[in-house]
């Protein structure tokens, strides 16, 4: 019996501790982005055995917990519950593609129309209604839903980097050129980083960041010449929503971006689900993380929406990282600790996380289309069999990139 199977067992008795329900907190995959300050992944290395699995699963379930107390309670003018005890943006539902006559009810319940979204590319439209005031959002959520049945009501959840960085290190050498454009869904990359385009969705964007920097870093490390960001965070502290993700994506299809790069990971949304599903069917590749919270956290968003090419990290040993999330489904490994890559000032620094994986496999899935062929038949030909032979929950259908592993 493997450690990952017995962690999903253990795991999950942690989150089930009355201490952890009585948080009342969502059980979000991620890392907390910069401005919360970095989450300690460096934990002591973990003995085989089962009492080793079990306390890192503790621990594991623990930093989940505190971290998105600490960012609930740090941000309460911003942040709020929903009605599923998810993260969102404080006194905001969004309405999917609603006609006059749903706002009209809308409005007479109270609500506030505050905005409207147009994603052209997409073919969705995105009105924000703001809830009546003195109700909570996940009660007005309720209170939504009940008065519109038939019309897709959700609250702007939001998303949060799946990574983290550490000490400074020394330079990599580039791969070999990639033609195709990626595109990255996160923070902005710092000035000693040369991208295509930036484009803020979010307050206060484009503002630099060290996760972003970090994404960038390494898509052009693995040989991408074309990269171009939408900032969805910014110096918005409920920044990663749903909403500002969705208008990345539509900015970044209506600039021919083909591979989009999503180190980020939250609740399933319904907006972001038809955005994405609108941007495949335009032909963009999305490669995401599964998060660090472990196997038996929540599935992951986006990397669990169809066809969204779900990724996964390994160590230097190329053992399954310990603390990796999961999704609805797996296809690949990547390198994922020991790696480096370059922050927002433009230091090398050590990185961990399933957040890191992703821009490896973003730079093959790109490699591929610009040789014009089949994404996933190509990469399943590259990938390499780790763990029990064929398909697994802990690898995927192989190890992607270990080649290119970016080193000191």
């Amino acid at each position: 019996m493997g450690n990952r199977f017995i962690l999903f067992l253990l795991i999950g008795l942690a989150c089930a501790t009355p201490a952890a329900a009585q948080l009342g907190l969502p059980p979000l995959g991620g890392a907390v982005r910069d401005v919360l300050g970095q989450v300690d992944h460096t934990l002591d290395p973990i003995e085989e055995t089962v009492g080793g699995v079990a306390a890192r699963a503790t621990r594991l379930a623990e930093a989940r917990i505190d971290r998105l107390q600490s960012l609930l309670q740090r941000n309460r003018d911003t942040i709020e519950l929903d009605a599923a005890d998810q993260l969102a943006r404080k006194g905001e539902l969004l309405l999917l593609d609603p006609e006059q006559p749903v706002l009209a009810i809308a409005e007479h319940a109270g609500f506030t129309v505050v905005g409207r979204d147009t994603l052209g590319e997409l073919g969705m439209t995105v009105v924000r209604l703001g809830v009546p005031q003195g109700m909570s959002l996940s009660r007005a959520e309720g209170e939504l839903r009940k008065l519109l049945p038939d019309a897709t009501v959700t609250a702007d959840n939001l998303h949060l980097p799946a990574g983290v960085s550490g000490v400074v290190g020394a330079v990599a050498t580039a791969s070999a050129p990639i033609a195709t454009p990626v595109g990255v869904i996160d923070g902005a990359p710092g000035k000693a980083h040369l991208v295509e385009a930036v484009r803020g969705f979010a307050n206060g964007a484009p503002r630099s960041s060290n996760h972003g920097s970090a994404i960038v870093s390494l898509l052009g490390t693995a040989g991408v010449r074309r990269i171009v960001v939408a900032d969805v965070y910014g110096s918005d502290p409920a920044g990663g929503n749903a909403l500002a993700i969705s208008r990345g994506i539509d900015w970044l299809v209506g600039r021919k971006v083909r591979v989009i790069s999503i180190s980020l990971t939250g609740p399933s949304n319904p907006v972001l689900g038809r955005a994405i599903a609108a941007a495949r069917r335009r032909g963009a590749v999305f490669v995401a993380a599964v998060g660090n919270d472990g196997p038996a956290a929540p599935p992951a968003y986006p990397a669990s929406y169809p066809g969204v090419i779900a990724v996964t990290g390994v160590d230097r040993r190329n053992r399954a990282l310990i603390e990796a999330g999961r999704a609805l489904h797996l296809d690949y490994a990547a390198p994922a600790a020991d790696i480096f890559a370059a922050n927002a000032a433009g230091k090398r620094v050590k990185l961990r996380g399933t957040s890191y994986a992703v821009p490896l496999v973003a730079a093959r899935a790109a490699a591929v289309l610009s040789g014009d062929g089949s994404v996933i038949a190509a990469l399943d030909r590259e990938a390499v069999d780790l763990g029990k032979k064929g398909p697994d929950e802990s690898y995927g259908r192989g190890l992607l990139c270990d080649t290119c592993r970016p080193q000191r």
